[in-house]
């Protein structure tokens, strides 16, 4: 880390130079200009990229002043922390403080007196190691503030996940339906709900083991997740072996279509169930319920009509979509 010394006096650069290298600051750079210092500053001299910890410039020199060059090297962002001590034969209380205003932090008086230069080189280095200090523990809390806040998204998410699974749980479930149902509501655009159950599932599971049956859970998951391509199309594990989907803005009919492309593609995954009463591979069974916009029914209504549905269409045999009609209000 470097002290740059700016003056266009050559003796003033060497007494300045030679206080400074007795103190014991070894790296001390010398220019002659404003010019050579935005060089120096922008790694365009023959030293490359220099850190600097300290600019001590004369006020008083040719083409560019020690205001404007002061003025200058603030507005580049990797200096700005940088101090700038001016080293000056005026006392003009206007030019003094035109350099506070550049950004200077401090003045010391023509001629130089070596303790003094001293004490004020001291105290800027040690604001600048301060202020180095203080903004590496921002970066540190703000880098361990934003792992928290992922470890909490994380946490949170894994709370609203099936472990099982994978999609979302009862209680996630519960929270998106009841968000939709209050869009759907103030939107005043329809909303389905599909229940769906694997049919004899206890008996899959008595048959093959119940890691087979978990597989059996995953197979289901996955296919709605495939066949639901609108963002916000929801499935959810109900609990046990049973599922729900969620479709904003859709219709009945919409709605009935989707069931039945869902029951198909369960159908297709022929997964064997060989002591089913209706197939000889895995075949699910489901309910469907529409709210139409101005209808007044509340979440837990459709949860309920949608399980009519589901328990009509297992009466009628199982491996089929029954849809459950609500009243129209008045």
């Amino acid at each position: 880390m470097a002290i740059v010394i700016v003056d266009d006096t050559i003796f003033s650069l060497e007494v300045i130079k030679a206080f400074l290298i007795t103190a014991g600051y070894l790296d001390v750079i010398t220019v002659k200009s404003a010019r050579e210092l935005y060089q120096l500053v922008d790694g365009y001299s023959d030293r490359g990229i220099v850190e600097i910890d300290l600019i001590l410039m004369d006020i008083i020199m040719p083409e560019v002043d020690g205001i404007e060059a002061c003025r200058k090297v603030k507005k580049r962002e990797w200096l700005a922390d940088v101090p700038v001590i001016m080293v000056t034969a005026t006392t003009e209380k206007d030019d003094l403080q035109l350099a506070f205003s550049a950004g200077a932090m401090d003045f010391i008086k023509k001629p130089l007196e070596r303790v003094e230069l001293l004490a004020r080189v001291r105290s800027a280095l040690r604001l600048k190691h301060e202020t180095a200090r203080r903004k590496a523990r921002e970066t540190e809390l703000l880098e361990v503030t934003r792992q928290l806040q992922a470890a909490n998204e994380m946490l949170q998410n894994l709370s609203y996940l099936d472990g099982l699974t994978g999609i979302a749980n009862r209680r996630h479930f519960d929270q998106e339906f009841l968000q939709e149902s209050r869009r759907s509501k103030r939107e005043k655009t329809s909303l389905s709900l599909i229940m769906l159950d694997i049919d004899y599932f206890k008996a899959f599971n008595d048959t093959y083991g119940h890691l087979k049956g978990d597989d059996c859970l995953k197979t289901v998951a996955t296919t709605l997740k495939k066949n639901l391509r609108r963002p916000g199309d929801f499935p959810a594990r109900y609990g046990g072996e049973e599922f729900t989907v969620v479709l904003p803005n859709t219709d009945e009919v919409g709605a009935g279509i989707i069931a039945e492309e869902l029951r198909t593609s369960i159908e297709k995954a022929g997964i064997e169930h060989i002591n089913s009463l209706c197939a000889d591979h895995v075949t699910v069974s489901l309910g469907v319920v529409t709210r139409f916009a101005g209808q007044a029914d509340t979440p837990d209504d459709l949860i309920l009509a949608a399980d009519r549905a589901l328990y009509r269409s297992k009466h009628e045999g199982r491996n089929r979509v029954s849809i459950e009609w609500l009243e129209k209000n008045d």
